[in-house]
C-alpha cells in the first residue's frame, strides 16, 4: 500500500519546505536529491497501477479527482448552473462530458458486446486482397485514429512560420521505439510481443493457429518496418528532420503508395498536402517500399493487428486488461490497470479536454496565480537577458541576435484567451468505440483545415488541467497551465525563494528551450534560420558536449548499469541547467532594492527575529535563501520508479531521470556550492573546472 500521506500538499510552511521529509543523514552536499527526498523513497509504494510516482504523479491525480467531480457533477441537479452557463454560451459541451463519460463507463453494455464493435473492420482487414485495398483502408482508418503507415500532424512550417504544413513521419511500428526489434536487453520483450498479438488476435475471435500466424506475420513486418527507423538521437534533429517535399516529391519518395488515392480514402484535401516536410525520409521510404503484392498477406496480419491494438482499451474488460498485461506491466512495470473511472476521465479529457478544462479553470484556478506568475516570468527574462549580455563565449552579433528572440518570447499562463468549439462533435452515450472514432474524425478534419488559414497564435497544445509546461519553437512561446501552479511548484503564499527553485526553475527551463541545441536553430519568429556566428555555434556546441560527457556516464538506481543517453537528453538537460541558473539569478534580481521581508511564523518566542541571508534575504525556518532555493528545486524533482520503467524511459525518453535532473545540475552551478561549501570528496562536488555554464 503507498503510505496515505504521499499525495497529500505536504506542509510546506513559509519557507515552501517540508522540512519534516528532510533526512538529516544524508547531506545536501552528497546528495541533494534524496536528502529532500529519500525519506518519501524509502515509505512510499508505487502505487499498482503506475510505474512511476512522485510531484507530477500526485498534482495529476488530484487534477484527475477534481476533474472526475466535473464530470460526474454534471448529471447532477446541483451542476445545473455549470451547465446552464455552458448552454448559454451556445454550445452544449456539459452533455457532451457527460455523455462521453457514461459511454466509457457503461462497463456492462461494453461487455456484453465483446469484439463486436471492430468485427467488420477485422473482415475487412482480412479480406484485402490488393494493395490499393490495402491502402484505401488504413487511409479510412488513419482518419477515425487508429494509426496507419505514418504519423500525420499539422503545424507551423519551421521555413515560414506564418503558414501551416502537414508533417509525415515514421510509423507503423507496436513497440516503443525502433530499438526494441534489434537490441539484445530486449529479446524478452520481442517474445512477449508476438504471443501478445496471437492471444490478443484470439481474443476478437480469430482461431488460435491463424491468430499466431497472423501474430508472426505482423510481427515480422513490423520487423522490417522499425529497421528503417531512425533512432531517437536522430529523430529530434529539426535540421534532419526538416524536408520540405512537394506532392510530387512525396509521390516520387514512395512510388508504391499512391497517395492521391490515399487522400480521397482518408477524407483529406488534397491541397493540404501540395507541399509537405517529411521528417525521416529513409523511413517514409522504407515503409512504403514494402507495399507490394508479395508482402500483402503480411500487411494484411499487419492491419487486423492495428485494428486491434488501437481498440483493445474501448472493448470489453478482458481485452482491454489482456492489453495492458503487455503495454503496463511487461513494458512498464505496473502490476495492476488504472481505476476505470480514471482511465474514463483520461478518455474524456483526450476527446474534449477544453471543455473540461474551461470549468476546471472556473472551479480551481485563483487568478491571482496569473499576476504572480507574470512578475516571475518578467524577472526570468531580465534575468536571461543580463545574463546573455555578460556571456564571455558568445560574440556581439549573435548576442543581439538572441536578444532579438528573447523580446519576442510569449507567455501563456493558467488557460487559453479562447476556447476550442466542439460544437460540431457529436456523441453518443451508449457508444463507446463511435465516440472515440468521431472524436478522431472531428480532430483529423480540424487539423487539416487549418492549412491554408492563418496561424492562430492563441492555440494551446495541453489543458489548462494538465500538470506539465512547454516551449513552442514555431510560436516562440512558452506554456504554463493552471494545475501546474500549485505545491510543490508554486504557492503565493511561499517565501519568493521556494517559488523561484521550482516555479521559476520551471519557468526558466521553458525559456532555455528556445536556446538548446534544436530551440536555438529558430529565431524570435518561430523560423528555422541559422543566426549564429560560426565561432559561437562552435563554442556553444563544446559546452554542450562537455554536458552530453557528464551524463553519458550516469546510471540511475534500477538501470542495471544502463546509462543515460547524453546526445537524447541533451535538449532537456540543457533546459536544466540554464533553467535553474537563471532562476538563481532571477530570485535575486526579485531582491534588489527591496526591504529585506519580515516573514511572520518563522520565529518561536524565544528565538531572536531572523537573521538574514548574505543576499539580505531572510533566514527563515534556519534556512538562507538559497538553501530555500535549492531545496524547492529538488522537492519538485520527487519520484520513485519501477526498474522495467526506468530502463524503458532511459531508451525513449528525452528527459534525464529525476535525481540526475536535480543532482548533476546543481553540481554545476557555483551558487549551489557556496551555499553548501561543499568541498573536495563530497559526492555532489565537481571542480570547477569541469563545470558547464551555458546561458
Amino acid at each position: 500500500m503507498t503510505d496515505p500521506s504521499a499525495n497529500s500538499p505536504g506542509n510546506y510552511g513559509p519557507a515552501g519546505i517540508d522540512l519534516a521529509e528532510l533526512d538529516p543523514a544524508i547531506r545536501p552536499q552528497d546528495d541533494l536529491f534524496r536528502h529532500v527526498n529519500g525519506r518519501w523513497i524509502e515509505r512510499t509504494e508505487i502505487p499498482a497501477d503506475k510505474a512511476r510516482y512522485g510531484s507530477f504523479a500526485v498534482l495529476a491525480e488530484n487534477a484527475e479527482a477534481a476533474v472526475r467531480d466535473i464530470i460526474t457533477g454534471l448529471s447532477a441537479p446541483a451542476a445545473a448552473d455549470d451547465a446552464a452557463k455552458i448552454a448559454a454560451r451556445g454550445v452544449d459541451d456539459a452533455a457532451k462530458i457527460a455523455a462521453l463519460y457514461r459511454s466509457f463507463m457503461d462497463v456492462e453494455r461494453i461487455d456484453a458486446r465483446g469484439a463486436a464493435p471492430i468485427a467488420d473492420d477485422l473482415e475487412r482487414a482480412l479480406a484485402v486482397a490488393s494493395i490499393d485495398e490495402l491502402v484505401s483502408l488504413v487511409a479510412r482508418l488513419e482518419r477515425e485514429g487508429l494509426g496507419g503507415f505514418f504519423g500525420l500532424y499539422v503545424d507551423n512550417d519551421p521555413g515560414d512560420p506564418h503558414r501551416y504544413i502537414v508533417f509525415v513521419l515514421q510509423g507503423g511500428i507496436g513497440l516503443p521505439d525502433e530499438s526494441y526489434y534489434r537490441e539484445e536487453q530486449f529479446a524478452e520483450i520481442r517474445e512477449q510481443y508476438r504471443a501478445h498479438i496471437a492471444r490478443m488476435l484470439e481474443l476478437v475471435g480469430i482461431d488460435p493457429g491463424r491468430a499466431g500466424r497472423l501474430a508472426g506475420d505482423a510481427y515480422e513486418l513490423e520487423r522490417r518496418i522499425a529497421a528503417t527507423h531512425w533512432d531517437r538521437v536522430d529523430s529530434r534533429d529539426i535540421q534532419k528532420l526538416y524536408n520540405l517535399r512537394s506532392f510530387a516529391q512525396l509521390q516520387e519518395l514512395t512510388p508504391a503508395l499512391d497517395w492521391r488515392a490515399f487522400l480521397a480514402a482518408s477524407g483529406a484535401p488534397e491541397a493540404a498536402f501540395a507541399e509537405v516536410v517529411v521528417g525521416q525520409t529513409d523511413a517514409v521510404a522504407g515503409l512504403a517500399g514494402l507495399l507490394v503484392e508479395e508482402e500483402l498477406p503480411a500487411w494484411r496480419a499487419w492491419l487486423v493487428w492495428q485494428i486491434v491494438r488501437g481498440s483493445a482499451a474501448l472493448l470489453s474488460q478482458e481485452i482491454s486488461r489482456t492489453n495492458f498485461e503487455f503495454y503496463g506491466t511487461a513494458l512498464t512495470g505496473a502490476p495492476e490497470q488504472r481505476d476505470r473511472w480514471r482511465r474514463g476521465v483520461s478518455f474524456v479529457e483526450g476527446a474534449v479536454g477544453e471543455a473540461v478544462g474551461r470549468l476546471y479553470v472556473e472551479r480551481h484556478f485563483d487568478e491571482s496565480a496569473k499576476a504572480s506568475m507574470d512578475v516571475l516570468v518578467e524577472h526570468l527574462i531580465e534575468a536571461y537577458r543580463e545574463s546573455i549580455l555578460a556571456l564571455d563565449w558568445m560574440g556581439e552579433e549573435t548576442k543581439q541576435r538572441a536578444l532579438e528572440k528573447l523580446e519576442k518570447f510569449t507567455p501563456k499562463i493558467g488557460y487559453p484567451v479562447k476556447w476550442r468549439d466542439y460544437s460540431s462533435l457529436e456523441v453518443d452515450a451508449e457508444d463507446l468505440l463511435g465516440n472515440s472514432r468521431r472524436v478522431a474524425e472531428f480532430e483529423f478534419a480540424r487539423e487539416l483545415g487549418k492549412v491554408g488559414r492563418p496561424i492562430d497564435r492563441d492555440e494551446w497544445f495541453m489543458t489548462p488541467q494538465t500538470v506539465n509546461a512547454y516551449y513552442n519553437p514555431g510560436f516562440n512561446e512558452i506554456v504554463f497551465p493552471a494545475a501546474i501552479l500549485q505545491p510543490p511548484f508554486f504557492d503565493a503564499a511561499w517565501d519568493p525563494a521556494a517559488n523561484y527553485g521550482a516555479i521559476g526553475a520551471v519557468i526558466g527551463h521553458e525559456i532555455g528551450h528556445g536556446f538548446d541545441d534544436q530551440g536555438s536553430r529558430y529565431d524570435g519568429d518561430g523560423k528555422l534560420s541559422d543566426w549564429w556566428t560560426e565561432e559561437d555555434r562552435a563554442a556553444f556546441e563544446t559546452r554542450t558536449k562537455a554536458l552530453i560527457a557528464q551524463y553519458n556516464t550516469l546510471s540511475p538506481e534500477g538501470a542495471d548499469g544502463q546509462t543515460v543517453n547524453g546526445e537524447l537528453t541533451i535538449g532537456e538537460n540543457i533546459g536544466d541547467l540554464s533553467g535553474l541558473e537563471i532562476a538563481w539569478k532571477a530570485y535575486l534580481i526579485s531582491l534588489d532594492g527591496e526591504e529585506p521581508p519580515v516573514v511572520e511564523g518563522a520565529r518561536t518566542a524565544e528565538q531572536p527575529a531572523p537573521k538574514h541571508g548574505p543576499h539580505g534575504e531572510p533566514i527563515i525556518d534556519g534556512l538562507t535563501g538559497a538553501e530555500r532555493f535549492f531545496l524547492a528545486w529538488a522537492q519538485a524533482w520527487q519520484q520513485k520508479s519501477r526498474p522495467e520503467e526506468t530502463v524503458r524511459l532511459l531508451t525513449i525518453d528525452p528527459h534525464s531521470p529525476n535525481e540526475f535532473r536535480c543532482n548533476q545540475i546543481v553540481r554545476n552551478l557555483a551558487p549551489f556550492h557556496e551555499a553548501y561549501g561543499t568541498q573536495p570528496g563530497d559526492g555532489l562536488w565537481l571542480d570547477p573546472a569541469e563545470r558547464v555554464g551555458i546561458w
